[in-house]
């Protein structure tokens, strides 16, 4: 899923980064407003875990790359879609200046398809599904419809930028990533958090039951 700097041309990267870009500035003033002492060391395991996993490639015919993400993991883990957007933009930054690992010009579209998009939709399906489905399938729905729509945008992006037929694309994107999503994505998140439903059960109820509340205050902290 990581798009390479000769996929989009620079004026279509410009555009995914101005896009991504208050995104990015949002995710920073969650953290300086919700990090402490006590998350740092769990966002930096995260963080480290997700390099990891993401260094799994999976060639896919038309250029780019299928893989796991992560996003919805960490969001649900500190009860927030910022925290995703944070830990992904700083493991993109990471692969794309020290490994080449994707593009530079093409990262705003990169933290756009796995940081947001994967982030939010995964995150905001969990909460839907979380009261009538349980914690588990929760977690596997979001993370896994989180990966799949981020590589569907993946793939429309590369068709805008003239690289890949729309058709084409959407078929070799979407067919791995359903597979790696139920394999990999799904599975992965909602093993890990139905073990910390188990172990510590009060993280997630606490940002569970006081959702409504945090994400207003949330919302007005980061557009202060």
């Amino acid at each position: 899923m990581h798009i390479p700097d000769s996929f989009i041309p620079l004026t279509q990267a410009i555009v995914y980064w101005l896009i991504a870009l208050p995104f990015i500035i949002m995710s920073m003033k969650w953290a300086k407003n919700e990090l402490d002492e006590m998350k740092v060391p769990v966002l930096a395991a995260l963080a480290a875990g997700i390099f990891a996993i993401q260094a799994m490639n999976i060639p896919i015919g038309m250029g780019t790359s299928g893989h796991m993400v992560g996003a919805t993991l960490v969001a649900i883990v500190f009860g927030s879609p910022w925290a995703g957007v944070l830990v992904l933009t700083l493991v993109l930054l990471v692969q794309g200046f020290a490994f080449g690992d994707g593009g530079i010009t093409t990262m705003g579209a990169n933290i756009l398809n796995m940081g947001i998009i994967s982030g939010f939709v995964g995150y905001y399906t969990y909460v839907a599904l979380r009261k009538s489905t349980g914690t588990s399938i929760a977690a596997f729905g979001g993370a896994w419809l989180g990966l799949f729509i981020s590589a569907i945008v993946c793939a429309i992006q590369i068709w805008i930028a003239g690289t890949f037929p729309l058709v084409p694309g959407l078929i070799a994107m979407g067919t791995y990533h359903l597979i790696i999503g139920f394999i990999g994505e799904g599975l992965i998140t909602a093993i890990v958090i139905t073990a910390i439903a188990k172990s510590r059960p009060d993280l997630l109820e606490d940002s569970f039951t006081a959702r409504p509340d945090r994400l207003k205050k949330e919302t007005k902290e980061t557009h202060a």
